[in-house]
């Protein structure tokens, strides 16, 4: 009879494994606007599950534009406001372009990510993706449609 140990830690690799399977790394950049600018771009890659979060200091009423070029179509970009995980923007519903008034104050976060579908494949995707910051804090301006 193998002791009470052995059966808890066969336990606990049998439910812990998934999580690390299905668990998304991701990894964070914060984003600084050159001395009088008010954008950045910034290139980088992206493969299966792996993904980054680009951190960005802003004002409520500011205007955030994000534009992502990327060499695979299932890559996209997320916004998400200071404090929360709920998207203001969601890329694969879209497009890879977004104009914006932004709500708060705080750092939003833009999440580029691949897709489940090319995530599992493995699949790789090059891009660039553009950031712009304007306006002046709690002004309010109006979202640019598209």
């Amino acid at each position: 009879m193998k002791p009470w140990w052995f059966a808890l830690m066969f336990s606990a690799v049998v439910v812990l494994a998934p999580l690390r399977i299905n668990a998304q790394e991701i990894r964070q950049e914060r984003v600084h606007f050159a001395a009088g600018a008010s954008s950045a771009t910034v290139t980088g890659s992206i493969k299966g599950d792996a993904g980054v979060d680009y951190l960005l200091s802003a004002a409520a009423g500011q205007t955030m534009t994000v534009t992502l070029k990327t060499s695979n179509s299932s890559s996209y970009f997320n916004v998400l406001p200071p404090g929360s995980q709920t998207a203001i923007f969601i890329g694969s519903t879209s497009g890879n372009e977004w104009t914006g008034t932004l709500p708060s104050t705080g750092d939003y976060t833009v999440r580029v990510y691949m897709m489940r579908n090319a995530a599992r494949r493995g699949e790789k995707a090059k891009y660039s993706i553009s950031f712009a910051v304007t306006g002046s804090a709690g002004t309010a301006t109006q979202e640019t449609p598209r």
